[in-house]
Order: structure tokens, then C-alpha cells, then sequence
């Protein structure tokens, strides 16, 4: 329920909390989250209010996951990132049916030291390549944020990760300890 300019009764109030406290900052942000909200909207008090946009001086903040997937293939950049591969192909392990199940691609997070990294690692395991793509052994894992995981008819898992981005890459890992395909669905809420 929303609160009319004016209106101070309990029951219209938004929750809000004023602070430069980071501990009361992050617990406001779990009460919201226990509350099933997916999370806080932050802005500097100073900020004025514009009507259906939020600015720069307004921030989404929600609560991020990590899965550590494979590195299935990756695909040659654009612009700036011209002659780098880019676009990473992620999956998890799928005990069922064997393989990897493909959850959607990312290029986000990766600065041009992992590009570079990359593109050298990954043109060692290439198995396979089409005109956009180099499609790798699977041996790399890399820690993988996330925001939420929807159902998505364009991979054959039908899952997919939404806000997809790359925290780190996971040497410490091989792809036999990877993520599970069937952790990717309970986190979805399909499995228990």
C-alpha cells in the first residue's frame, strides 16, 4: 500500500528507513527480503523525486546468487571487444541426463584482462567453432551471479539466468565440481 502525500496513518506507510549505518542498512534490506520482496530501492535523500524515472541517484539493490557453471563456448565480441572472445555460453552439470544444461550467456563483469585470459585459455581447449562461436572442452568453471532464474523456451533446459554476470573465474574448481543442473532448479523453485 502506498502513502498519499499527507497521509500518516501506520497502515499507508511504505516502510523506509534513513541511515548511513551499514549494519541498518542491510538488515532493512533482509526484513524485505524475509518479507518475499526481491529487494530495496536506495537513493540519497537529497535526490529529488522524478515521476517514472529513478535517475542515477536511485539504486535497484537485491539480493544476488552465485552458481559456478562450465564454460561451454564462447563468442567472438563486437566493438570494442573486437577479436576477444566475449560472450560467454554457461552450463551445469546435468546428472540426469549427462553433459551440460545450457542456462544463457554472459558478457557482463568480464574486464579486458579476462578477455584477454580468456581468449588465449579458451582457443587451447577449442573443440569446435561456427562463424560467432568457439565451442570449448568443458574444463573451465567460473563463479556466475545471478538475480533470478526464469523459464526461458530459447535453451533446451528451459531455464535461464536473468542479470547473468561474471564474478571470477574458479581454478580451484574442475567442471566435475561444477553446479548441478538439479541445484539450478531447486533454486527455480521446480525441485524440492
Amino acid at each position: 500500500m502506498y502513502a498519499r502525500a499527507g497521509d500518516s496513518r501506520p497502515g499507508n506507510l511504505v516502510p523506509h528507513l534513513t541511515t548511513g549505518d551499514r549494519e541498518q542498512a542491510e538488515e532493512f534490506l533482509a526484513g524485505a527480503l524475509r518479507l518475499g520482496h526481491e529487494g530495496i530501492v536506495a537513493k540519497s535523500p537529497a535526490a529529488p523525486y522524478a515521476a517514472g524515472a529513478r535517475g542515477q541517484s536511485w539504486l535497484k539493490i537485491k539480493q544476488a546468487r552465485t552458481l559456478d557453471l562450465v564454460i561451454l563456448a564462447a563468442e567472438w565480441g563486437n566493438g570494442r571487444r573486437v577479436g576477444w572472445l566475449s560472450n560467454l555460453h554457461l552450463g551445469a552439470r546435468d546428472t540426469e541426463k549427462g553433459g551440460y544444461a545450457m542456462l544463457g550467456k554472459t558478457f557482463k563483469g568480464l574486464t579486458d584482462e579476462m578477455l584477454a585470459w580468456q581468449t588465449q585459455e579458451f582457443l587451447k581447449i577449442e573443440i569446435a567453432r561456427d562463424k560467432y562461436a568457439v565451442f570449448l572442452e568443458p574444463k573451465i568453471v567460473a563463479e556466475i551471479a545471478f538475480n533470478e532464474i526464469q523459464v526461458s523456451s530459447r535453451y533446451v533446459s528451459g531455464l535461464a539466468l536473468r542479470f547473468a554476470r561474471v564474478k571470477r573465474y574458479r581454478p580451484d574448481k574442475t567442471a566435475a565440481e561444477a553446479d548441478t543442473f538439479e541445484t539450478v532448479q531447486r533454486i527455480a523453485g521446480i525441485k524440492s
